[in-house]
């Protein structure tokens, strides 16, 4: 069996030598090469300071949400809220966002993370006006300002887009998410300006 850098493809690679083992009544050994391995998974999913630093941002937050629907136009505003809490052992950040788009309910979610193995801040992004998936990549500072860079297919042309995010807190309870893509003209153009105001 080839073994593979897939978590439960690569702890199947072991069960052999550990079945074997046993129906010797013998305690099972790895060989060094299994134990690097083992070292290896344990450390990327274990939780770090990266991790602490998403735990902060838990809470129930009050949004107002601006969104440009075309260049040198005033935006549009709705409101609405949030609520962030940790998952999966205090691994991944969760938002659930319920909100006014257009005159028309929206609800969305995304997923929040940090990668031991890439070192990279992550997130993804699905909502009810979609049934498509954002998926970005990205740095953060030690205030939790961020900058990531994510992909969607437009629905219009059916292409990637990429698109530019950014995060800042402007004080301990107030956070400003800005959002750049393509306009018309293929120069970069701010489409949308969320600012989260967290509840005591």
């Amino acid at each position: 069996m080839k073994c593979s850098s897939v978590l439960p493809l690569a702890l199947a690679c072991l069960l052999p030598v550990a079945s074997a083992e046993a129906q010797d009544n013998k305690a099972p050994s790895m060989t060094p090469e299994m134990k690097a391995m083992m070292e290896a998974f344990q450390k990327a999913g274990t939780p770090g300071a990266e991790h602490r630093k998403l735990a902060s941002l838990a809470g129930n937050y009050d949004l107002t949400i601006k969104s440009w629907h075309a260049p040198d136009t005033p935006p549009t505003t709705d409101t609405g809220t949030a609520t962030r809490k940790m998952i999966l052992g205090d691994r991944v950040l969760v938002e659930e966002v319920n909100s006014q788009m257009m005159g028309q309910p929206f609800t969305g979610q995304g997923l929040h993370g940090f990668d031991n193995v890439t070192g990279k801040h992550w997130s993804t992004w699905n909502d009810s006006m979609s049934t498509g998936l954002m998926v970005s990549e990205g740095t953060c500072d030690a205030s939790m300002a961020c900058t990531y860079t994510g992909t969607y297919h437009d629905p219009v042309s059916k292409k990637p887009v990429t698109s530019r995010m950014t995060t800042r807190w402007s004080d301990k309870s107030t956070e400003v998410f800005e959002m750049y893509a393509p306009g018309p003209d293929g120069k970069e153009a701010k489409m949308m300006e969320i600012t989260y105001r967290k509840r005591p």
